[in-house]
């Protein structure tokens, strides 16, 4: 067997950390219109869920590729060849038991920063609540980790971004900002087809709603930088926490871009002068422009690989070690990536608020942020 070349932990031993793959997760309890949370999320008395099932196989569909593998950012590491998953932290001793039960590991620590200074990481994914995002992946950088898989939400506020931001740049350590559907190899082959001119050059860009926990698939398409936004219509702050931007809006890129964010729109749509690209209920479409037999816009054979839904958290493993071995020069869902969302979200926040004034970006103020749903 081959020697394992990249150490890896996990810090955070919840849902996504590894519990996915132990059982199922009862969203009633989480998502009802509760006006406090049912738990403390920073307690460690906090409830494990019932029928966790530490032997359970997650190898539950046949789908081409890698889909339907594993869920959590534990078992992607685990099972992927050349990584060693040696460690792993949480508050609550009894998520550590499992963790060191299923995967046969005995550094468990109630201390993420004793497990990053002890135990030399190549890789950590880090999934905690969000507020502790930030300052553990600065810590993880410092320890010498070369590699960092952050959940989503990635942060809280501008400043937290840009902090994660920059000590991973000022390292050269790749940073993944959570598993969502742009780590499939599919959006990097939709970008390539309009980098070769499949749809001629593009004149808008178009998506949903940016909610979510910051799944905004759009800006991996950007060229240029965001200057201003325009929104219209937001919500205020659900009873579940999120203050996350619900209204429609516009945002204008240094390149002449121009991306709508529209009520009903699909995920992305990319418009060119000769046709367009779709992403819209787990499936990508392309159009194109053709004189023959009839001129009009005609749909075509979506090139390998068609996006496959599954677990997000193995394509986001492909990207970090792609960049680790300099064969990828940013992950798709990178970090900087997810900070030009959130910032752009906050402009159409601050815009709506005017009465659908623009707003220029970059925003001064770094310490504006979002809230996120309680349990997050």
């Amino acid at each position: 067997m081959a020697a394992k070349k990249y150490r890896a932990g996990v810090i955070g031993l919840g849902w996504m950390g590894m519990l996915y793959d132990l059982g199922k997760r009862d969203y009633s309890s989480i998502l009802g219109p509760h006006e406090n949370p049912i738990y403390d999320v920073e307690s460690t008395a906090r409830p494990l869920p019932d029928g966790l099932d530490v032997k359970r196989t997650f190898h539950l569909h046949d789908h081409p590729g890698q889909e339907g593998l594993a869920t959590s950012y534990a078992a992607a590491l685990f099972d992927r060849p050349e990584v060693d998953l040696v460690a792993g932290a949480d508050r609550d001793p009894r998520r550590r038991a499992l963790f060191g039960e299923r995967y046969g590991i005995g550094a468990l620590y109630a201390d993420a920063l004793a497990m990053l200074g002890e135990e030399r990481l190549d890789i950590v994914a880090i999934a905690t609540n969000t507020k502790g995002r930030s300052a553990l992946t600065a810590a993880a950088v410092a320890a010498g980790v070369r590699g960092v898989l952050v959940d989503k939400p990635m942060a809280f506020s501008l400043a937290e971004a840009d902090a994660m931001v920059a000590a991973c740049a000022e390292a050269g350590v790749p940073l993944v900002g959570g598993a969502t559907s742009v780590s499939h190899p599919s959006f990097a082959r939709a970008k390539a087809l309009v980098a070769e001119g499949a749809i001629g050059p593009v004149r808008s860009l178009e998506a949903r709603v940016p909610v979510l926990a910051q799944h905004q698939d759009w800006s991996y398409f950007l060229t240029g930088d965001p200057r201003w936004v325009c929104g219209t219509g937001d919500q205020p702050r659900r009873q579940r926490g999120s203050t996350e931007f619900m209204g429609q809006g516009l945002i204008a890129c240094s390149d002449g871009l121009v991306v709508h964010i529209r009520a009903g729109a699909p995920e992305v749509r990319i418009s060119g002068s000769r046709g367009e690209m779709v992403f819209e209920h787990n499936r990508w479409r392309l159009y194109q422009d053709v004189a023959t037999p009839a001129a009009g816009r005609v749909e075509m054979p979506w090139p390998a690989p068609q996006f496959l839904p599954g677990m997000r958290t193995v394509y986001c493993l492909d990207d970090l070690l792609a960049c680790m071995e300099g064969r990828l020069d940013e992950p798709k869902n990178s970090g900087r990536r997810v900070a030009v969302a959130l910032e752009v979200e906050l402009g159409l926040k601050r815009s709506a608020a005017q009465g659908g004034e623009r707003v220029e970006l970059p925003l001064a103020d770094r310490r504006l942020a979002l809230t996120y749903d309680w349990f997050r």
